[in-house]
């Protein structure tokens, strides 16, 4: 990371002898011009100002990881994690690059050096209770009574916390102990109403077929959120199952129209149009939701191709690195993280021209995957 951004300083500096007189006050500049950009919603135009921010100083662990978190939201997370360690190695003690760092580790597969880092977090701190809460969110995937415990103890050091109540009663949905999980989520809700909270108790109660409990629940979360996708696309599921084919039709819609891309929203509206009568609605959308599985699948196909080849990027076979990049490409070619990463491992092994061309076919296909430098 400390690389590529020095590499993005160079080439910055050469384009403006403001930069070279003054890293210090343009970064600053850049930094503030991008969290407002992300106020504003702006997130491609923000990385792009995050990255020249973090190539002026390199050394500056809240620009490194506020970088790491525009970087994630687009799914670079490889790239997310190398800025979160870049700002730790600025500030050692940076507990909110530390937790990003941790979950973010957990989101590629590495739980066991998530739960080693946040594990010793807790040692650290063993009265404090965001440490507990973030070791349990560290467990979650892997050790589901250890979450459990954590959660727990968080909510010894402080009753009140919200989201260790909510974590704990997702954990219990898991553990299919779904009484004690819904007791959680009524008293995370009772301290505060979150929309996922009402969100995971309403799809216990539709699972368990309570459908007017569902309902109501999955109702406050789009009243509590009304930009929430998959409580309006889940409620128009339950309001299907009552029969109440219209109101699901509005709610499928709604979630459509936030997330296009929802494929069982696609599939649940088709069937709710079958029934009320319109084929070539029902067609349309039952298409539409084969095309979106498909995608992802082979999405998902080229991120764990990617993901495996950044750990041999990062282990130093840049080689296999590059082998397993150009499977990610073939198996899914707008994959954007693929070809970035790709730039980087052929600009380590001092291919120029198609380290270039990777670098640019990622910005053609999200133009916040702003390249290193001139490789």
């Amino acid at each position: 990371m400390r690389a590529a951004v020095t590499l993005l300083a160079a080439a910055l500096s050469a384009h403006s002898p403001a930069v070279a007189q003054a890293p210090g006050s343009r970064a600053k500049d850049a930094y503030s011009r991008a969290v407002a950009l992300e106020t504003e919603g702006k997130h491609a135009e923000a990385l792009v100002l995050l990255w020249e921010a973090a190539g002026l100083a390199p050394d500056d662990g809240d620009i490194q990881n506020r970088l790491g978190e525009a970087l994630q939201r687009i799914g670079a997370l490889d790239a997310a994690i190398a800025a979160y360690r870049q700002a730790l190695g600025a500030r050692p003690e940076f507990r909110k690059a530390a937790n990003n760092l941790i979950l973010t580790l957990v989101a590629v597969g590495r739980g066991s050096e998530a739960v080693e880092r946040a594990r010793k977090a807790v040692n650290s701190s063993p009265h404090d209770p965001d440490a507990h809460f973030t070791l349990g969110l560290a467990q979650s995937e892997q050790d589901v009574e250890g979450a459990m415990g954590s959660f727990r103890r968080v909510l010894e050091l402080d009753p009140r916390h919200a989201l260790a109540r909510y974590n704990l009663g997702l954990v219990l949905k898991r553990a299919d102990r779904m009484s004690e999980a819904v007791a959680e989520l009524r008293r995370a809700i009772e301290i505060q109403p979150r929309a996922e909270a009402h969100y995971a108790l309403g799809v216990i109660y539709w699972h368990q077929g309570d459908l007017n409990a569902a309902a109501g629940a999955l109702r406050a979360a789009t009243a509590a959120d009304a930009g929430y996708a998959d409580a309006h696309y889940t409620l128009g599921a339950v309001l299907n199952a009552q029969g109440d084919r219209k109101g699901a039709a509005g709610s499928l819609r709604r979630a459509l129209a936030l997330r296009p891309d929802l494929a069982g929203a696609h599939y649940s509206l088709s069937r709710v149009l079958q029934a009320s009568g319109d084929a070539d609605g029902a067609k349309a959308h039952l298409a539409e939701a084969e095309a979106l599985r498909r995608r992802a699948h082979l999405e998902q196909e080229a991120r764990a191709w990617t993901s495996t080849g950044s750990a041999k990027l990062e282990a130093g076979d840049v080689t296999g690195a590059v082998d397993h990049f150009r499977r990610a490409v073939g198996v899914f070619e707008p994959y954007a993280p693929a070809h970035y990463q790709l730039g980087l491992a052929l600009m380590r092994l001092g291919q120029r021209d198609a380290s270039r061309a990777a670098f640019a076919r990622a910005r053609a296909l999200n133009p916040s995957l702003v390249p290193p430098g001139d490789p």
